[in-house]
């Protein structure tokens, strides 16, 4: 059989492209291999040794992940002779990069969002966070979205611009939290034993040995009960140590007012004055 030259010399071409194909596969793979099990090995021991924070950390293994696969098929394309095709294409790439640029706006506004988030030394992983009514902890923060936790074990998936630009409140951003607890107690009960039980219980759970102490102060007089709030401080605050000490507080506070014989019922007896006149009814037809 004889083959014509126009057809050998397509198979030969073929044949070329199919080594150069499986060379960039080959070259792309040892790349990404190599770049996978030392580069990042090699990243994440030195995060170990400077101590940065989970935030960060977890953000430069992204980047990381994302620019090792890049590089491996930049390596291999170029390894394979593709560089040429690389080069010409740079108009193209340029173009589509602006197109999907436009088309995507959303994702970079989230994309742009998430590196500030990033940066803010009062918003890390882990962290008790409040906003838009809704509370939770940070699990993990993406270059769109930021999921957090719950306190009910649900993850929620939040747009990193909808965090950027709404008031969000830290609870653990500070070394000290303040618990503010408001009871009410009837208007024949005494005051100032309420409020040293108030007083001797927040001292009990209060971490801060100066300034400020424990307080207790009239937050309103309502329409069955004269309300009190105290106010004391918990060090290194988390979730669980809030709602701990919170709760073991109102526990202890019940206990004592029942001791003092002090009504925490929202409901006062009051001396009603008048006069009282009782009507016979009409006799029945």
């Amino acid at each position: 059989m004889v083959v014509s030259p126009s057809v050998s010399e397509l198979l030969s071409k073929y044949t070329a492209l199919l080594g150069q194909l499986g060379e960039f596969v080959l070259v792309t793979l040892i790349v990404y291999v190599f770049g996978r099990l030392v580069v990042q090995p090699l990243v994440s021991w030195g995060f170990a040794r400077w101590n940065l924070e989970p935030t960060l950390e977890r953000t430069i293994e992204k980047f990381l992940g994302a620019g090792i696969v890049v590089g491996a098929v930049v390596v291999g394309a170029w390894a394979a002779g593709f560089g040429g095709l690389l080069g010409g294409s740079a108009l193209i790439f340029a173009a589509l990069t602006l197109a999907v640029g436009f088309a995507a706006q959303d994702v970079l506004s989230n994309f742009v969002a998430g590196v500030f988030i990033v940066q803010d030394p009062n918003f890390n992983i882990d962290d008790w966070i409040e906003w838009d009514g809704r509370a939770g902890f940070i699990s993990d923060i993406g270059f769109r979205v930021t999921r957090i936790r719950t306190f009910d074990n649900e993850t929620v998936t939040v747009p990193n611009t909808e965090l950027a630009t709404t008031p969000v409140t830290n609870r653990m951003s500070n070394e000290m939290l303040r618990i503010s607890y408001t009871v009410g107690i009837g208007y024949t009960d005494d005051i100032d034993a309420a409020t040293r039980v108030l007083l001797d219980v927040a001292d009990e759970h209060d971490v801060i040995l100066d300034d400020p102490e424990p307080t207790v102060r009239v937050a309103d007089l309502a329409d069955t009960a004269i309300l009190l709030q105290s106010r004391f401080w918990i060090a290194d605050p988390d979730r669980e140590d809030f709602s701990e000490t919170r709760s073991e507080y109102i526990q202890t506070v019940t206990e004592r007012f029942r001791a003092a014989d002090v009504d925490l019922s929202t409901t006062s007896q009051h001396e009603l004055a008048g006069e009282l006149t009782v009507h016979e009814a009409p006799p029945e037809p």
